[in-house]
């Protein structure tokens, strides 16, 4: 077995990553997020080298291709997307104003929710646990979560170039108001079922805090969009009866709304 300080290098390496939030506030949980993942997938395959095995390894590639997607898409769109930027003007906080106190208290918080999310992978390798059939079915479920959001995004895109102006409810959003978000919560799912015959005892704690953090925010975003959505599409009749008829967040579920669950804030 490995000696337990090695989480701690995981948790030192997305807050050097995450880092760049510092630089803009919305960072910490974009692409400090992201490029944590992507950098944490790189830092199990060095520091596990020696007992990698065929699912561990498939699972940290899982991670890099995953934070390098995520960070790259937000990266572009932050960077280059003039219309993004247009819409969220007043949306999100530049930071300026935020309390140096703050902004380590999310820096510090974020950066150890990224090490807990990939935790399931790291205690397999921890504890040297051999391949069994959780670590592939884990994957593929972590791919699917890949595929799922990355086609919404990429579908949203080429909706709101054909009209800018209006809410997305074509494609995947016919499904969910919230693809993307399913997505994410897909991927984690398969990571958290992954180490499973692996981790042991108190371990699971920690990978459960990972997982109950990721959900909590993706239903806080999926909160934060319905928000936003309402003020901008609100008078709309065809988005009323989108909103009354595709669920927010989770298909076949009955749930259409989550924006008076005030506590839902991240």
């Amino acid at each position: 077995m490995y000696p337990a300080w090695y989480f701690w290098l995981l948790f030192g390496l997305a807050m050097l990553v995450s880092s760049i939030g510092f630089k803009n506030y919305v960072w910490f949980i974009s692409l400090g997020y992201g490029f944590s993942i992507a950098a944490a997938g790189l830092l199990m395959l060095i520091l596990f080298g020696k007992t990698l095995t065929a699912g561990t390894i498939i699972c940290c590639i899982i991670f890099f291709c995953y934070g390098c997607r995520l960070g790259g898409y937000l990266a572009y769109r932050e960077l280059k997307s003039s219309s993004y930027k247009k819409n969220m003007v007043g949306e999100i906080k530049d930071g300026k104003t935020v309390p140096m106190g703050v902004k380590l208290a999310i820096w510090i918080t974020c950066a150890l929710l990224y090490a807990t999310q990939v935790s399931p992978v790291f205690f397999r390798m921890k504890n040297v646990a051999s391949d069994n059939a959780f670590v592939f079915i884990g994957a593929i479920i972590m791919v699917c979560g890949i595929t799922l959001e990355s086609a919404a995004d990429i579908q949203k895109n080429k909706a709101k170039k054909i009209n800018p102006r209006r809410f997305v409810d074509t494609g995947l959003f016919r499904i969910v108001r919230c693809p993307n978000y399913l997505g994410e919560m897909i991927f984690w799912t398969g990571v958290l079922i992954s180490g499973i015959g692996a981790v042991k005892g108190w371990q699971w704690l920690v990978c459960a805090i990972g997982y109950c953090g990721i959900i909590f925010v993706m239903f806080s975003g999926a909160r934060r969009l319905e928000v936003r959505q309402n003020k901008n599409y609100g008078k709309d009749p065809e988005y009323q009866k989108f909103v009354k008829t595709v669920p927010i967040l989770l298909p076949f579920v009955p749930l259409y709304s989550v924006e008076k669950y005030k506590w839902l804030v991240a």
